[in-house]
């Protein structure tokens, strides 16, 4: 089973051959691999050219948003992974994810892997906080030791799309460029057409080098954005649709209306008025 792996970058030119080196190495299927390039000053738009790879580009940086939306327009496979320039693919990680497709009889659903970094609430260990000292000895023998569960409600990358389902409801939102806010708002659009399983895997995982792009400094108010849209924050979303980071235990239902439910909502309800009143 092959994938249309899509993966924007930004100047990053040595987290980007390592990406593409990981996915070679450490694939069982030969999957299509497809770039945006933004702006490519540091010789990675020369890079992808030379190695004959579909690519999109923008002149200047345009975000993850335009960058995902235009090189999924060059897909040829019927499922979609999202991934980022900063992640190293680990031995098993598309293994996983054509096992979880042959097992569901799902046609929309959004399914990602899990990130191994030196911190956070997901598979904690230290390789390394850049290329230069990344320890991929130490990942490849430390790692099958650690266990991590199947979860509810992941909305990060890797991720794994139908492109059907990505086309249903029209890629990333670009009020939410250059990203921030993006992944929620994605899947709050999934939500409204009627998905329902959205679910990280444990073994399927990357060794992330912790937003390097977002480091730059490029950022948005996504939080706001997501709130004025949808009526409610990215955290109750989070909390009582996603059940993000619980224990995967099946297809998600309509949230619990109880007391938290109702009082949380409430307190979107007023931080909405709060920022409608400003923006008006």
């Amino acid at each position: 089973m092959k994938f249309s792996i899509i993966i924007p970058t930004w100047n990053n030119l040595n987290y980007l051959k390592l990406c593409i080196e990981s996915i070679k190495k450490n694939s069982e299927y030969d999957h299509e691999l497809l770039f945006h390039i933004n702006e490519g000053s540091d010789g990675s738009l020369e890079y992808i050219k030379e190695k004959k790879y579909k690519y999109s580009y923008s002149k200047n940086n345009q975000g993850v948003c335009v960058a995902f939306n235009e090189a999924a327009k060059l897909a040829e496979n019927n499922y979609i992974v999202l991934a980022h320039d900063d992640m190293y693919f680990c031995p098993g990680w598309d293994t996983v994810f054509c096992n979880e497709i042959k097992n569901s009889s799902k046609e929309d659903f959004f399914i990602s892997g899990t990130m191994v970094q030196n911190f956070g609430t997901y598979i904690k260990l230290d390789c390394g906080k850049t290329y230069k000292d990344f320890n991929e000895e130490k990942l490849l023998k430390e790692l099958p030791k650690i266990k991590f569960n199947d979860y509810q409600g992941s909305h990060w990358q890797p991720s794994l799309i139908p492109l059907k389902t990505w086309n249903r409801v029209g890629g990333f939102s670009l009020e939410f460029t250059p990203g921030i806010g993006s992944d929620p708002d994605f899947n709050m659009k999934l939500w409204k057409i009627g998905v329902r399983l959205f679910k990280g895997l444990g073994n399927c995982r990357v060794y992330h080098f912790s937003s390097v792009t977002l480091r730059k400094r490029v950022s948005n108010n996504g939080a706001k954005t997501f709130l004025l849209k949808w009526g409610i924050t990215i955290k109750f979303f989070r909390k009582y649709y996603l059940r993000t980071d619980t224990t995967f235990n099946g297809e998600l239902k309509e949230p619990d209306k109880t007391f938290s439910y109702y009082l949380n909502l409430l307190k979107c309800k007023f931080s909405f008025a709060y920022f409608y009143i400003l923006k008006n």
